[in-house]
């Protein structure tokens, strides 16, 4: 993918990727995203729960949400996605930094009308936030699915952008008696705490997910 004006980076250029398979790995470690768009001359950044489908990012919400349904009429928007790998502690205040993976995608979205595709599209984000989960719990039903606006958000261009590593310390500065290093920074799951009314035990994707993470389940 070569870089249009919108989505070129300049700043720190040489941490950019355009390649697909890039951005696609930065979307598919995650599931929050923040979404961008202006409305009558009002920008808006609102946090929302997306999953990758094929080159396509889904977005829900709520039928009765102005801006869900702002959206749903195809105006330009962005989504961005950022997860922090670590703190990068330098010598001097102005090398500190944070060691990140990013993507920002542009593009438009469309509504999904077609019910069966809707069911699909709500399992999906489902599984995209705890993969087996959507089938060991209930599909949407029709009313559920007559109250949520789900859209299909086509990326026409993408960039990745990140960084890792140690600090970048002047040279003049390697002596300080200052420690310089990394923490890395891990988002990780506890132990599960079952509803007041759920007598049963975890599932098979919540034990593979407190598994990961050295947690009993």
């Amino acid at each position: 993918m070569r870089p249009s004006a919108r989505h070129h980076v300049r700043r720190v250029k040489e941490r950019a990727r355009y390649e697909t398979a890039a951005v696609h790995a930065v979307l598919d470690a995650g599931f929050l995203a923040h979404v961008g768009f202006s409305v009558d001359g009002q920008p808006f950044v609102i946090p929302m729960l997306y999953a990758r489908d094929g080159d396509d990012i889904l977005l829900h919400g709520s039928i009765a949400s102005r801006l869900m349904r702002s959206l749903a009429e195809g105006i330009a928007a962005c989504v961005s996605v950022t997860h922090v790998d670590g703190l990068v502690l330098a010598r001097s205040h102005f090398h500190h930094s944070a060691n990140y993976r990013s993507a920002v995608c542009f593009g438009t979205a469309k509504v999904v009308d077609d019910a069966d595709e809707k069911v699909a599209a709500l399992a999906r984000f489902v599984d995209a936030i705890l993969p087996g989960r959507a089938a060991e719990s209930r599909a949407a039903d029709r009313n559920e699915l007559a109250a949520t606006l789900l859209l299909r958000f086509t990326i026409e261009d993408a960039s990745a952008k990140g960084r890792e590593g140690g600090p970048r310390d002047d040279p003049a500065d390697t002596g300080l008696p200052v420690w310089a290093g990394v923490v890395p920074l891990q988002l990780r799951s506890a132990a599960p705490i079952p509803a007041e009314d759920c007598a049963l035990p975890p599932p098979p994707s919540v034990q593979r997910l407190t598994a990961t993470n050295g947690d009993a389940a």
